[in-house]
C-alpha cells in the first residue's frame, strides 16, 4: 500500500510516545502527527528553547494535544541516563520509543565520553536510551522500538578496527558507518527480543531525500533541497508507519516509494544487505554494551 499517509495511522488515544529529536524536521511532524491521533507525546530535545517552541507550535494547532518536552542530549551518556531515569519514574508504560534525533556530516566532534559525534549520537546514544527504558517498553502491550536510518546506509561500512575514525576523519563514511548501525541495531535487538518470545516490535524508516535541518552542514543537499527535497510531513510518513501500522512486522523497514526511495509515500522496503551481516549485528552490540556500559534487561 505504497498510498499510505497520515490517515492511515490508528487512533493512538492513550498510547505513550517518546520521539528523540522531536523540535525540528521528521521529528516534529512526527510527534505533532500522534499527538492528533491522540497519543501522549514527550519531546526529547537537546535544546529546551527550541523545544518549548515545538510543543507551543504543536499546542497551537492541536489544542487538545498531550505533549511535554524533556531535555535529552544524546552526546552525553550522563543525560541519556538522567532522562531515562526521570522518564521511569512518572511513567507506568512506553508504547512508541521513537529513535529519530541525528547528527550528520560536521566538523570532526566528540561526545562528552569521547566517541566520534555521528557515531555517538546516532548509534551509542540510542543504544543506551533503548536499554535504559527498554524494561518499560516490555511491560507495555503492543509497544515498539522504531529507529530512523537513512538511504546513507548503503554506503556505510562498520570498520571495527576504527569505529571511531582515529586515524583520520571522513564525514560522509562516518555518517554511512552510524545509520548502518542503525539498520544493525534493529536486526540485533529485533533478533534478541524473539528469541525470549518478547511482543515487543522493532521497526525502521527512512525519510528518502527531505528537506531538514539535519542537512544544515551537508553542502551541495541542503543547496539543492528546494528542488528536489519532499517536506518534513511527507519525509515523516514512513516513521509514523513504522510506529503505527497494525501489518507491521518486527524488522520491517519503511521508505518513500518512489525512485531510488527518495520520494513518495512509504512502503516497506529492504534493509541494506551489510545490515543482515548476523556476525556484525552482534559484534556491534557487543561493543556498544562495552563503550556506553548499558546491558539489556530482556524479558518477554
Amino acid at each position: 500500500m505504497s498510498s499510505w499517509t497520515d490517515a492511515d495511522i490508528p487512533n493512538q488515544t492513550g498510547r505513550v510516545a517518546i520521539v528523540t529529536g522531536a523540535n525540528t524536521g521528521i521529528g516534529f511532524e512526527t510527534a505533532k502527527a500522534l499527538a492528533a491521533k491522540g497519543a501522549k507525546v514527550t519531546l526529547a530535545c537537546r535544546n529546551l528553547d527550541k523545544g518549548r517552541a515545538a510543543v507551543e507550535r504543536i499546542q497551537a494547532e492541536l489544542p487538545d494535544a498531550v505533549v511535554a518536552l524533556e531535555q535529552l542530549d544524546l552526546s552525553d551518556l550522563g543525560s541519556v541516563q538522567s532522562f531515562a531515569e526521570a522518564f521511569r519514574a512518572s511513567h507506568d508504560a512506553l508504547d512508541l520509543l521513537i529513535l529519530n534525533a541525528g547528527v550528520m556530516v560536521p566538523p570532526e566532534s566528540k561526545t562528552a565520553q569521547g566517541f566520534e559525534l555521528q557515531f555517538g549520537v546516532n548509534h551509542l546514544g540510542h543504544f543506551a536510551l533503548t536499554g535504559a527504558l527498554l524494561p518499560l517498553v516490555q511491560n507495555t502491550q503492543d509497544a515498539r522500538v522504531v529507529v530512523v536510518s537513512s538511504t546513507a546506509a548503503s554506503m556505510g561500512s562498520m570498520n571495527f578496527d576504527d569505529l571511531q575514525f582515529e586515524r583520520g576523519y571522513k564525514p560522509w563514511p562516518a555518517y554511512g558507518q552510524s545509520k548502518l548501525a542503525n539498520q544493525l541495531f534493529v536486526v540485533e535487538l529485533q533478533k534478541r527480543l524473539a528469541a525470549i518470545g518478547s511482543a515487543v516490535k522493532v521497526t525502521a524508516a527512512h525519510p528518502g531525500w527531505t528537506a531538514t535541518d539535519l542537512q544544515r552542514t551537508s553542502g551541495v543537499f541542503g543547496f539543492l533541497n528546494p528542488f528536489f527535497a519532499m517536506k518534513p510531513p511527507q519525509g515523516a510518513l514512513p516513521t509514523l508507519r513504522a510506529a503505527t501500522d497494525p501489518q507491521a512486522a518486527g524488522g520491517d523497514y519503511f521508505g518513500p516509494s518512489g525512485f531510488m526511495q527518495m520520494r513518495g509515500n512509504p512502503k516497506r522496503v529492504e534493509l541494506v544487505d551489510a545490515a543482515k551481516n548476523e556476525g556484525h549485528a552482534s559484534q556491534l552490540w557487543q561493543i556498544s554494551e562495552e563503550l556506553t556500559g548499558v546491558r539489556f534487561e530482556l524479558s518477554a
